[in-house]
C-alpha cells in the first residue's frame, strides 16, 4: 500500500474548551495533505461557547465536522462514548485520536505520520518530541494495553507533564484502524488498582526501552 494514499480521519473530544478550540484546532484543519483527511470533533455537552465557536469554524473550514455526546449521557466514561461516536462517524481507513491540548508541530504533521506509519500494526502510539515526531507500532491492539489504561486513567496530568513522555508511554495521539476503533475503546472503560499501575509502569518502561521506533525529522 502506497502510504501516501492514505485517507485519515482525526478524532478529538472537547468539554468546556471554547479558547483552547480558538487557538489550537485550526493546526489541524490546515495541514498539507492532499490524499484526504477529516477532522471530527465531538462536543462531551458542554456548557460554555464551544457550540458556538465549532459552528464558525466548521463555516471557515470544510474539513471540520463536529457532533456532540447527548446531555441525558452523564457517565463517568464520557470520553469513551465520545469517541465511539466519532469512530461511527469517520469515513477513513485510520482513525488518529488527538487532544486539543496537543500543539501540532508544523503544518506537514499529517503527511508526514501517514507516509511514516507501520499499516501492518494494529495501533501505534505517536509522540512529539524535540527531534520530531516518534512512531511507535504495536502488532496488536493488547500489546498496548499498558500504555493505554495508564494514560487514559488520567489523561490531563499525562499533557502536565511532557518530559520523558516516550519513556513513560505518555502519547500525544493514538493510530488505530477504524475497524478496529472499538477494541480500542474498550480499554478506555478499564480501571487499574494501585498494584496494577505500578505493574504496568514498570512493564511500559521495560518496552519501551527495546521498543523499535520510527522518528521523523520535521
Amino acid at each position: 500500500m502506497d502510504n501516501r494514499n492514505l485517507s485519515v480521519s482525526v478524532l478529538i473530544t472537547v468539554h468546556d474548551q471554547a479558547q483552547k478550540i480558538r487557538e489550537k484546532l485550526p493546526a489541524y484543519l490546515t495541514q498539507n495533505y492532499d490524499s484526504g483527511y477529516e477532522v471530527i470533533v465531538i462536543d462531551e455537552t458542554s456548557t460554555d461557547e464551544t457550540p458556538d465557536v465549532l459552528k464558525i469554524l466548521r463555516e471557515e473550514y470544510p474539513k471540520l465536522h463536529t457532533t456532540f455526546l447527548p446531555k441525558s449521557n452523564k457517565t463517568t466514561q464520557r470520553r469513551k462514548y465520545a469517541l465511539s461516536i466519532g469512530a461511527k462517524a469517520a469515513g477513513s481507513e485510520y482513525i488518529i485520536i488527538s487532544n486539543i491540548l496537543i500543539d501540532i508541530p508544523s503544518d506537514d504533521t499529517m503527511k508526514l505520520i501517514a507516509e511514516a506509519m507501520d499499516t501492518d500494526a494494529d495501533l501505534t502510539l505517536g509522540y512529539f518530541t524535540k527531534k520530531g515526531i516518534k512512531l511507535h507500532p504495536f502488532a496488536f491492539i493488547d500489546d498496548a494495553r499498558h500504555h493505554i489504561l495508564k494514560a487514559e486513567r488520567k489523561l490531563n496530568r499525562v499533557y502536565d507533564r511532557p518530559h520523558h513522555s516516550f519513556v513513560w508511554g505518555r502519547y500525544d495521539f493514538i493510530i488505530v484502524k477504524r475497524e478496529q476503533a472499538y477494541d480500542l475503546l474498550n480499554l478506555f472503560q478499564q480501571k487499574l488498582s494501585f498494584g496494577s499501575l505500578l505493574l504496568a509502569r514498570i512493564r511500559i518502561l521495560f518496552k519501551n526501552m527495546f521498543a523499535s521506533t520510527t522518528t521523523i525529522s520535521l
